[in-house]
């Protein structure tokens, strides 16, 4: 079965989506969990089936339940806040696929890299009023300028997750 989308103009609805990432830490004993509390986004679908979009998150709103890491994760060691308080990530083509499906090609941006990220998305529920999809994908934060790894505590990818519900935005 596919899932037809309407044409025309859809908003995030930060309300009923969540972005996380979670990280094995401490040589690969703990994950650390946080979600950004602050995100955006906007998106078109257009006349051919396909779409485009682009998603913010603010960085100083990521909460690990930490605030001492918290602040740790906002310096320039990582996300580099004060320089570069927003991830965005631009969607260049999604196109639906396999019935519920969804092929991703954009771009990452993270402390003012930018690096080209392909992923899959899932439509996880779909109504009147809107959509949402669900994605999880890994990020190589050495790629983004975040090398930093005291002791070797750090290692491996970064995974994000994100359930992401769009509406359509008011013509």
């Amino acid at each position: 079965m596919t899932v037809a989308v309407e044409t025309g103009q859809w908003q995030l609805d930060a309300t009923a989506s969540t972005v996380g990432i979670r990280h094995r830490t401490m040589w690969g004993l703990v994950t650390v969990r946080g979600a950004f509390g602050t995100v955006g986004g906007t998106g078109e679908v257009r006349p051919d089936g396909s779409a485009v979009g682009t998603l913010t998150f603010d960085v100083a709103s990521l909460d690990t339940g930490n605030a001492k890491r918290d602040t740790h994760l906002g310096s320039e060691h990582f996300f580099d806040a004060g320089h570069h308080p927003e991830i965005t990530f631009v969607a260049h083509s999604a196109e639906l696929r396999d019935g519920d499906r969804v092929h991703v090609v954009g771009r990452l941006t993270v402390r003012g890299i930018s690096r080209p990220l392909s992923l899959t998305a899932r439509v996880t529920d779909r109504d009147t009023t809107g959509l949402t999809l669900d994605t999880e994908f890994t990020v190589d934060r050495e790629q983004f300028g975040m090398g930093w790894n005291q002791l070797g505590m750090i290692r491996g990818r970064t995974t994000v997750t994100a359930t992401l519900r769009f509406t359509r935005a008011a013509a």
